[in-house]
């Protein structure tokens, strides 16, 4: 799934130049995706959810988010590692923004009001490849339950 996500931000979304100025994009994406598709369970609520956070984290189209999504779900089976991505978020992001995604990635996964252990899990992993210490961890969980 990654590379065909990373193919499609730089057919797609971002120009040549841009690219490596921006993979933090990318790998924002990617993270929301992967909380999106991990249940094998996509209610419409989940969508809405990530289409939002798309939309104002990386200003996409809705036709863009629309093909990004698709391209997904078809692909998750073959997602290997999240690595690329966090470190992506490493390098580009400090604590105060990475607490922002993770809030968004649990509004993804609380979005259809059911909380699965997988989408629980993949978070977990991501807070971790993040260096989030569980406090920040809870406090963006708690955080992502209040009303926008």
């Amino acid at each position: 799934m990654l590379t065909r996500i990373k193919e499609f931000f730089t057919q797609r979304i971002l120009d040549a130049e841009e690219t490596d100025q921006s993979p933090e994009k990318l790998a924002v994406a990617a993270l929301l995706i992967e909380v999106m598709v991990i249940d094998d369970d996509l209610a419409e609520s989940e969508l809405a959810s990530i289409t939002q956070s798309l939309s104002n984290l990386l200003a996409l189209s809705a036709d863009d988010i629309e093909e990004l999504i698709t391209l997904s779900r078809s692909e998750v089976e073959n997602a290997t590692s999240l690595y690329e991505f966090t470190r992506q978020i490493n390098q580009h992001y400090d604590l105060e923004k990475k607490k922002q995604l993770m809030v968004s990635l649990w509004r993804v996964a609380y979005a259809d009001g059911v909380l699965d252990k997988y989408e629980e899990s993949i978070i977990r992993k991501i807070a971790d490849l993040i260096h989030l210490r569980h406090a920040e961890y809870i406090q963006c969980k708690l955080a992502a339950r209040e009303p926008v």
